[in-house]
């Protein structure tokens, strides 16, 4: 079995720049970056019922990664510039990883909407050169990274669950998770992140994205019995494998602990039958 990796399952949390929502939301008007943030928070609530500030006001502050194998074992999760969480090497440091690494397949859920549109805008803004993504020379088609339809380059399995945005997945990350017995949301969720944020508490934002990359992780292994890959019988010995390996480190990584402590197994219905 090789230890090369081969993908990147990963997961981005985000915060809004606030004297950029300040600058532009409401130009000329003498009101703290702080309030900005809060004020238009407000005004996303009122108009679409959800606070959600656009990814373009955004900069990531945790993303986490699980390195995984060419035979779908779990190598390591990894959290990037820990423990100072700066945007700009963040991004440097993911864009930079995916080069070191051979460019292995990326892995999200639902990261063509979100993560990989944000991961970009993130280089545009900090002056990350990315040749090997946006390849400006190869030809169109699904030889380009960022064609949506290149799956080589980035698997996205809400894309894949959805027949490439032809259905919506009402239940997102969490439903999947938990369809797989998995915690999927536990004590955060995404519309907490800028408020813990806004709290100082980045510890608790980066165990929260390495948890939502474990169950993203277990997502993708689903999807590759899904797609005649895996056996489910190989998956559910990746996924006890994987157990052990959340165990072992639960020991000093309080992400891995919390994890454990919500974890359920799937209940499989061919069982009874054998």
């Amino acid at each position: 079995m090789s230890d090369d990796v081969r993908f990147f399952v990963f997961d981005v949390e985000s915060v809004a720049d606030p004297q950029l929502v300040a600058k532009l939301r409401y130009p000329g008007e003498d009101i703290a970056s702080n309030e900005a943030v809060a004020r238009y928070r407000g005004e996303l609530i009122e108009k679409h019922g959800s606070d959600f500030i656009p990814y373009t006001f955004q900069v990531p502050v945790s993303v986490a990664i699980a390195k995984v194998a060419d035979d779908f074992r779990l190598l390591d999760l990894v959290v990037l510039d820990e423990p100072q969480f700066r945007p700009h090497v963040i991004t440097e440091y993911f864009w930079r990883g995916w080069e070191k690494y051979g460019q292995p397949t990326l892995v999200t859920f639902n990261g063509r909407s979100f993560d990989i549109p944000l991961l970009e805008l993130a280089a545009f803004r900090f002056g990350v050169s990315v040749p090997g993504w946006f390849r400006a020379g190869a030809a169109r088609g699904g030889g380009q990274p960022r064609n949506r339809y290149n799956t080589q380059a980035h698997l996205d399995l809400c894309e894949l669950l959805t027949n490439f945005g032809s259905s919506r997945f009402v239940g997102g990350l969490n439903l999947a998770a938990h369809l797989l017995g998995k915690p999927g949301k536990m004590e955060v969720a995404g519309y907490m992140v800028q408020d813990l944020y806004d709290g100082g508490k980045l510890e608790e934002i980066n165990a929260y994205c390495r948890c939502d990359v474990l169950d993203t992780y277990f997502i993708f292994l689903r999807t590759r019995v899904l797609v005649g890959e895996l056996t489910l019988a190989n998956e559910q010995k990746l996924v006890a494998q994987t157990r052990d390996w959340i165990k072992e480190r639960s020991q000093r990584d309080s992400a891995c602990r919390l994890y454990l402590e919500h974890w359920g197994d799937w209940p499989n219905p061919w069982a009874s039958q054998a």
